[in-house]
């Protein structure tokens, strides 16, 4: 009777693996045909005039793209268009689109608990505290992202502002209008995000568009005030009829001004940034190491009395 029971036992516990086995494999194969079907309604992904993926993105594009699809097209115009503005202005929009920025956001949001959930059950410390800071932080980790890609783009583009101010100037003094000043620029200069601009530029000028207009369109998208002031020189000049070649030379000799200033101020700005490491690193190390030979003296001098 024992080995019967035994038997039944064993049996149960085989028929209970072989149907959780059997269970997880429908449950993977619904989830595929689920996942494709779901792929296939967001139609081709045309990235022929958009910057390369990162491996992190690639690792999560397909959800950006389901997101992308089935929420953010719902959203209202005017998010989608700030969102724009501000990708525009960062550089962020040759790689994604208003509403695959918004999913990210999205999905960042749902993604930052479950990997708070299970670090925590892995290290054995569970505070519920995290679980309701971590879908904010995901949620606004992309706008921490993106603001520090504006910060380095700006700083980027008023270094070498002065350098292809001084290329565009030589070529027009040596006869070239702006667009085949601007062509020797893109070929000489070094590259970067203001390259990128003036090869907009360019290309809105072969297109067509009148000087003024392109350079317009590139200060909107910059939004930076060395940019626009020196557009709106540019702009004055061909419409009071002035050299375009003096406008640019002291427009790269005020530029280059500017960017030692902004060096000035930055090296003096250093010792007062200074102050608080010292305080709170350097001199308690340093009072600990002078300090320490005479407390072991006193000490000794203590148990020796």
């Amino acid at each position: 009777m024992e080995e019967f029971l035994v038997t039944l036992r064993d049996l149960g516990t085989s028929t209970l693996f072989l149907l959780a086995v059997a269970a997880t494999g429908v449950a993977a194969f619904l989830a595929t045909v689920t996942y494709k079907r779901i792929h296939a309604m967001t139609g081709e992904d045309d990235r022929a005039y958009m910057d390369p993926l990162s491996w992190k993105l690639k690792l999560i594009w397909p959800l950006i793209r389901i997101v992308e699809t089935f929420v953010c097209t719902l959203l209202p115009y005017d998010i989608i268009e700030h969102t724009e503005k501000r990708l525009a202005r960062t550089g962020v929009g040759y790689l994604l689109t208003a509403e695959q920025f918004i999913a990210l956001r999205i999905i960042l949001a749902v993604m930052f608990p479950v990997v708070a959930h299970v670090l925590m059950v892995m290290l054995g410390k569970y505070e519920p505290a995290v679980l309701i800071i971590a879908p904010l932080a995901g949620f606004f980790f992309p706008d921490v992202w993106l603001n520090d890609t504006r910060k380095k783009r700006e700083a980027a583009v008023i270094r070498a502002m002065p350098v292809y101010l001084d290329f565009i100037t030589m070529c027009v003094e040596a006869g070239l209008n702006l667009a085949g000043a601007l062509a020797q620029a893109l070929e000489k200069a070094p590259p970067g995000p203001l390259r990128n601009e003036f090869g907009i530029v360019l290309r809105d000028l072969r297109a067509g568009l009148p000087r003024s207009e392109a350079l317009r369109r590139m200060a909107d998208r910059l939004d930076i005030p060395e940019v626009s002031s020196f557009v709106s020189s540019v702009v004055q000049a061909e419409k009071m009829g002035a050299s375009l070649a003096r406008v640019m030379k002291v427009q790269a000799n005020q530029r280059r001004e500017e960017r030692f200033q902004r060096a000035e101020k930055m090296a003096m700005e250093a010792p007062v940034k200074l102050v608080l490491p010292l305080v709170l690193f350097i001199f308690p190390v340093t009072f600990i190491v002078l300090g320490f030979p005479i407390a072991v003296k006193f000490m000794a001098m203590n148990l020796g009395g």
